[in-house]
């Protein structure tokens, strides 16, 4: 098994990988990123994501795409992993806990702050596989979202 930094050739693999865990996550339909978009944005100057893959040989088992955040408390970057998934046929062999260990380490390297995550709370196998790596869940905190039409209406008032 090795843990590998995405390329933008690797669009159609994370895409693939994205397709699953929505799947998974019972939105099969909510995918909109498209494999051109990802390749170009992993392209860029400045790309809005990273991406770290699981080869087994020459397939991706699994994923987790990050990106930096910032903590004003305490004055320092942090990583968010949006995404973290291991194809069904591949779990139970370590492959979640190498990758999450992989961008523990990568954290430690840059000197982030923290590492941090969102987990559906319907997905206690999840839940339970991260609280064993020593994550503790922020009960305290609710996510927010504004999107579509409620984001586009809340930008209009800003003109105002």
């Amino acid at each position: 098994m090795q843990i590998r930094p995405a390329e933008p050739s690797d669009a159609p693999r994370i895409l693939a990988l994205i397709q699953a865990l929505a799947l998974y996550e019972k939105e099969p339909d909510a995918v909109e990123v498209d494999a051109e978009t990802l390749r170009a944005q992993l392209g860029a100057d400045r790309p809005p994501f990273e991406c770290v893959l699981a080869m087994d040989g020459a397939e991706a088992v699994g994923f987790a795409l990050y990106f930096q955040t910032y903590s004003t408390w305490r004055g320092r970057p942090g990583m968010w992993l949006e995404d973290l998934f291991v194809v069904p046929e591949s779990r139970g062999r370590g492959i979640g806990k190498l990758l999450l260990s992989h961008l523990a380490a990568e954290t430690v390297r840059r000197e982030y702050g923290r590492l941090e995550w969102s987990v559906l709370d319907w997905n206690e196998s999840a839940i339970r596989f991260y609280e064993s790596l020593g994550a503790a869940p922020m009960d305290e905190w609710t996510t927010h979202r504004v999107d579509r039409d409620s984001l586009s209406t809340l930008a209009k008032t800003a003109t105002r």
